[in-house]
């Protein structure tokens, strides 16, 4: 396993910041499994979890306002470290003009063991949680999260309730991986909460 000290790094026309290597899931098609980088990214495992100042400093690098988009993602998953991401959007709020976005499992109050939805307000642009699945079993044979089947009931609520606190809120799915029933299943859900739904495309 290649390690290095890669905080920030480009997807598309995107500023991705990698936080933590933390994930409460062990999914079974995480590109964690097959390979340690993004394409234009170096390795993604963490030699130690970045500090605040650390990661200021490393956007100090950046040219910030060229890119559309911060979003809070990397190797692990962002909410893991809650308090730092939302310290870091925060100051990017005062200091730039540019959109922020979260890509999360969803898991965060299993996490804290609290409602942590009101945390995001005023800092996140956009919370976007992967659905995966519209099947609690088998969003559990598929995510491995270690807080068991009550998982994807609890994520279902977090988007629920983080709508009230954040102005977009997506639920995605992975094209090629469902049938077009259960992508029907999955616009349902989204429809019942009033979220977005976006079939992503697969990254091999």
């Amino acid at each position: 396993m290649n390690k290095a000290m890669t905080i920030l790094y480009k997807v598309h026309n995107n500023i991705y910041v990698n936080l933590t290597n933390k994930c409460p899931c062990a999914c079974t098609f995480c590109l964690r499994q097959t390979r340690d980088h993004m394409e234009d990214s170096d390795p993604l495992w963490l030699e130690h979890e970045p500090t605040f100042e650390e990661v200021i400093e490393e956007f100090g690098r950046w040219n910030v306002e060229e890119y559309d988009e911060v979003v809070f993602c990397g190797f692990g998953e962002p909410t893991e470290r809650l308090e730092l991401l939302l310290e870091v959007a925060a100051w990017l709020k005062k200091n730039y003009n540019i959109k922020t976005r979260v890509n999360t499992n969803g898991l965060a109050n299993f996490i804290y063991n609290k409602e942590t939805e009101p945390m995001f307000e005023g800092k996140i642009d956009t919370v976007s949680i992967s659905l995966n699945t519209p099947n609690p079993e088998r969003y559990y044979e598929l995510t491995r999260s270690r807080f068991g089947i009550e998982s994807f009931d609890g994520m279902i609520k977090f988007a629920k309730n983080v709508k009230k606190y954040v102005p977009n809120v997506v639920m995605t799915t992975v094209s090629t991986t469902l049938t077009k029933e259960e992508e029907e299943e999955c616009q349902k859900i989204c429809d019942k909460i009033g979220v977005t739904y976006r079939i992503r495309p697969w990254e091999d």
